[in-house]
């Protein structure tokens, strides 16, 4: 390979300049809504980061090459692509060495961001303990990554189909900083709410930017964890989510779904019985994280 990665132009202009940036994630665009809802959320949330003063920057494998942002067009290429992989920190590189397209996750878009200077990450959930974990061992690579790669990932909590206490309870054993912006119980996903206390609490983008800058200052590796809830306007309360789940977790088991393919399939079910209010939910939560993670990338930048 001629190099590891190939920033677009804008986002490398940006990078030369010091001026703020902002990583996304691509599964949310292959993975978690259907064509052509995924690329006008896409073209939306990168234009809510520049009107906040950063550059967005989309990443994703593109026949083999790392790509750190993106044109209109390769948008357009990545939101209408069939059959994407679905990568992580295990098959990143198999991607790259062999030439195919893939969509980054949360924990391969950290490495990526890392590699290129990028230290703030909006997202729309986090993955972590999947239920039944115990025996299963399904656990995301996301909750590693967040213990070694130095990225301000904001988000709103873990996704809700996860095993919320054990995925939090990871994290914390990790020594992962998990923040509750401007609340005290963590957000899960499309609620507000989830019955768990956030282990700390900032109010403004400066307060993190100073804690991360803090922690960098004396040392400690790992990236910190925002947990940004939805406004109580657009939240869809936490019981008619649990019934939601637990129909979708069924026919998951029944289908005999299992590992990478478990949460697409479950977010799709859970699409279809919510007649589509999860997928609008999704796409207003990934919109407030992508704005409130330019306000932090702009106050970081001038920390």
């Amino acid at each position: 390979m001629a190099q590891t990665f190939q920033c677009s132009p804008a986002v490398q202009a940006a990078l030369d300049a010091g001026r703020p940036v902002v990583a996304l994630e691509s599964t949310i665009i292959t993975h978690g809504m259907p064509w052509p809802q995924n690329v006008e959320m896409a073209r939306g949330v990168e234009a809510l980061i520049r009107d906040e003063g950063a550059e967005p920057a989309t990443i994703v494998v593109l026949d083999g090459v790392l790509r750190i942002g993106l044109s209109d067009d390769e948008l357009v290429r990545l939101a209408q692509t069939a059959g994407a992989m679905k990568l992580s920190r295990a098959d990143l590189a198999f991607a790259m060495a062999t030439g195919r397209t893939g969509s980054t996750t949360v924990a391969a878009t950290m490495i990526a961001a890392a590699l290129a200077g990028i230290r703030t990450f909006a997202t729309g959930g986090i993955g972590g303990v999947h239920r039944g974990a115990e025996t299963s061992f399904d656990i995301s690579a996301d909750l590693d990554e967040l213990a070694r790669t130095q990225v301000i990932v904001i988000c709103a909590g873990a996704k809700a189909i996860l095993d919320l206490h054990k995925t939090f309870e990871v994290l914390e054993t990790k020594g992962v900083p998990v923040v509750g912006f401007g609340v005290d119980e963590l957000p899960s996903f499309w609620s507000r709410g989830s019955g768990i206390p956030a282990p700390l609490r900032l109010d403004t983008p400066e307060e993190i930017a100073a804690f991360q800058s803090a922690r960098k200052a004396i040392g400690l590796d790992g990236g910190m964890l925002i947990a940004n809830p939805l406004s109580p306007e657009l939240e869809i309360d936490r019981e008619t989510v649990g019934d939601w789940i637990e129909r979708a977790l069924r026919d998951a088991e029944a289908a005999g779904v299992r590992g990478k393919a478990v949460t697409p399939f479950l977010l799709q079910r859970i699409f279809e019985l919510s007649g589509g209010r999860s997928l609008e939910a999704n796409i207003e939560l990934v919109r407030s994280n992508a704005r409130l993670a330019a306000r932090i990338a702009v106050a970081s930048a001038c920390a």
